[in-house]
C-alpha cells in the first residue's frame, strides 16, 4: 500500500504523517520536524515545470484543461522520481510521503501514481492563512495571479489556487477526505475512517484543541468573500 498527503501547508497535514509514522508506514527519508520529505527541492522544481502549463484567465480563475489533458512531460516525471527514490525504493509493506507542495502539481501527480491512496485533507482557511508558507506567493511556482503586497492576501489566493487545482482534477480511483478539525475532535472515529480507508491499524497522537480557530483572536483581516464558496463545500460557518 502506497498513500500520500494532498493538503495546502499549514492545514495540519503534519499530523497525518506523524500519525502515518506511528502507525508503521514507511514515509521516506529524512523527515523534518514537519514530516516532510526531504530535501524538497526536486518537487519544488517539478511544480514549476507544471505550473508554466496552468493558464490564468483573471479575477482568480485558472484554466487546467492543458495539464488535464497531457502527460507529465519527462523532466517533471524524472524530479518526482528523484525526489522519491527512498519512497519508490523502498521494500516496506506500507510507505508513501507527505509534503504540501506536491498539491500544485496535483493532476500529473495523479497521472504518474494512479493507483496510490490519496488522503485529501483540509483546514479552515482563516487558520490556514495566518502563518507563512513557502506556497504563499503562486508566482514562485510559475502560476499566475493578480499580484498584490498584501501577504494575507497572498496567502488567501494561495489557498484558494490549491482548493481549485484540487476540484479540477478527477477524482482519484482511491480518495479519503479528512478535515484537520475532525482529527483534533473527533480522533477515534477519524483514525478508525482512515484505518478502513487504508487497510491497516490506526494508532493516534496528540492533538492541540488550541490550533483551531487560532482566526478568533489575530490581527488583521483572515476572512474574504472568495472562501465562501468552498467553506461551505467543507462544512464550515462563517
Amino acid at each position: 500500500m502506497m498513500v500520500t498527503v494532498i493538503g495546502r501547508g499549514h492545514s495540519g497535514t503534519r499530523s497525518m504523517s506523524h500519525t502515518l509514522s506511528a502507525s508503521g508506514v514507511y514515509m521516506g527519508e529524512p523527515l523534518n520536524v514537519s514530516g516532510d520529505l526531504i530535501p524538497a527541492q526536486e518537487m519544488y522544481e517539478a511544480c514549476r515545470i507544471f505550473g508554466k502549463f496552468v493558464e490564468y484567465k483573471g479575477n482568480m480563475t485558472w484554466d487546467f484543461s492543458k495539464v488535464l489533458n497531457m502527460e507529465p512531460v519527462p523532466e517533471f516525471k524524472r524530479l518526482v522520481e528523484s525526489f522519491l527514490h527512498t519512497v519508490l525504493e523502498s521494500n516496506a509493506e506500507h510507505k508513501g510521503w507527505k509534503l504540501p507542495e506536491t498539491i500544485l502539481a496535483f493532476p500529473w501527480m495523479l497521472k504518474m501514481f494512479p493507483d496510490i491512496k490519496y488522503i485529501f485533507w483540509v483546514r479552515d482557511p482563516r487558520d490556514c492563512i495566518l502563518g507563512p508558507h513557502v506556497t504563499d506567493d503562486l508566482a514562485d511556482f510559475n502560476i499566475e495571479y493578480d499580484k498584490t503586497d498584501d501577504v494575507r492576501l497572498r496567502r488567501a489566493i494561495s489557498w484558494k489556487y490549491q482548493r481549485e487545482i484540487y476540484k479540477a482534477t478527477p477524482k482519484p480511483k482511491y480518495c479519503y477526505k479528512v478535515k484537520f478539525e475532525d482529527m483534533v475532535f473527533n480522533q477515534d472515529e477519524t483514525c478508525a475512517g482512515i484505518s478502513e480507508f487504508l487497510g491497516i491499524p490506526i494508532n493516534k497522537i496528540e492533538m492541540r484543541p488550541d490550533s483551531v480557530g487560532r482566526y478568533k483572536t489575530a490581527e488583521g483581516v483572515y476572512m474574504y468573500d472568495f472562501f465562501k464558496e468552498d467553506m461551505d463545500e467543507c462544512g464550515y460557518e462563517y
